[in-house]
């Protein structure tokens, strides 16, 4: 059975940011970045692109990675020892210069630019390109390069990715597909983030048949957008010889500094090696005052007997915070 297509709905209408955070469902936004001059420009030819981005484009030295495999794909070594790709140092004009000359002889290999901070390398492109989405002060990164599969990932904090040149391909697994996506190691990583290894191969992978029943995906054209919420995983084909994506990342619920992940680590050391006892008993704790199933772990009490736990308002998260630093530093 073919994956399902993510739901989309017309961009050009207006959008409700905070309905959409809250469902934490991903979600294509048609022709949400198509008025773009950026995207009018892809729309001429990979050398106009080429031209417009130069206009902004400073002379800091960024890394431009370079893969031989066919398709562009980036992965690991032999054996998860190194990586089937390099990186180079180039600026924005030379990276330009190695993606193009790859569109124009793909036997050269592929090259692309990820990741790439807009207001530090392309000043003056987010003025020209407004987001108005997004609350003010999200920054964006540049992804550009010839056609490339980026492996099966995660983002910490949500996404939303806006296709400016060629076609993009999501394909996207729930936050609970992780245990059937033989993950793998998560210090020695391609960009950050651990990345899933499996294959169909269901000798090797089994359990890679179950995560490919939840799959979604989403077909990207110039101008369409697709905001993906924290923690769902998702592989990334730039299908044709020429792409440009523009993202932003942004955490929609924030109410302090932590990432919600730090917590993840922490637990990590402190009761995965524990006893199956302990751990089950610590995960009776977790399900009642962090994931609350059930509601407020204090709700059988009026509120203003609920103490510090009433509401994590800034207050609340700043007493709680303190108190586990001073832990952390044995004070």
């Amino acid at each position: 059975m073919p994956p399902s297509p993510v739901p989309e709905i017309d961009a050009r209408q207006p959008v409700d940011l905070a309905a959409l955070t809250a469902a934490g469902q991903p979600m294509v936004l048609r022709g949400l970045v198509a008025d773009w001059p950026t995207c009018h420009a892809a729309a001429q030819s990979p050398e106009a692109l080429s031209t417009h981005l130069r206009s902004f484009a400073n002379q800091q030295q960024a890394e431009l990675f370079t893969a031989d495999a066919a398709g562009g794909r980036y992965f690991y070594g032999e054996d998860l020892a190194g990586f089937n790709f390099t990186r180079i140092p180039a600026t924005v004009e030379s990276a330009l210069d190695a993606i193009l000359a790859r569109v124009e002889e793909p036997a050269l290999g592929s090259a692309y630019m990820g990741s790439l901070p807009i207001a530090a390398y392309l000043p003056g492109f987010s003025a020209a390109n407004p987001q108005n989405l997004l609350p003010p002060g999200v920054d964006s990164r540049l992804w550009i390069g010839t056609a490339s599969r980026i492996a099966c990932h995660y983002d910490a904090v949500d996404n939303l990715a806006c296709v400016v040149a060629g076609r993009r391909r999501f394909t996207l697994y729930p936050p609970e597909a992780i245990s059937d996506l033989y993950i793998g190691p998560i210090d020695h990583t391609l960009a950050g983030q651990p990345i899933s290894l499996a294959t169909p191969d269901t000798g090797r992978h089994p359990r890679f048949a179950r995560a490919q029943a939840k799959a979604l995906t989403a077909d990207l054209a110039p101008g369409d957008a697709l905001y993906l919420p924290k923690l769902w995983w998702h592989q990334v084909e730039a299908e044709t010889p020429f792409n440009m994506m523009v993202n932003y990342w942004w955490d929609a619920h924030a109410i302090g500094p932590d990432a919600p992940m730090l917590s993840m680590l922490l637990a990590m050391i402190a009761i995965a090696e524990r006893p199956q006892a302990e751990r089950d008993a610590f995960r009776a704790f977790f399900e009642h005052y962090v994931f609350r199933a059930e509601g407020h772990p204090l709700a059988h009490l009026p509120e203003e007997q609920r103490g510090i736990l009433r509401q994590i308002d800034r207050a609340a998260y700043g007493r709680i915070r303190a108190t586990i630093m001073r832990e952390l530093r044995g004070s």
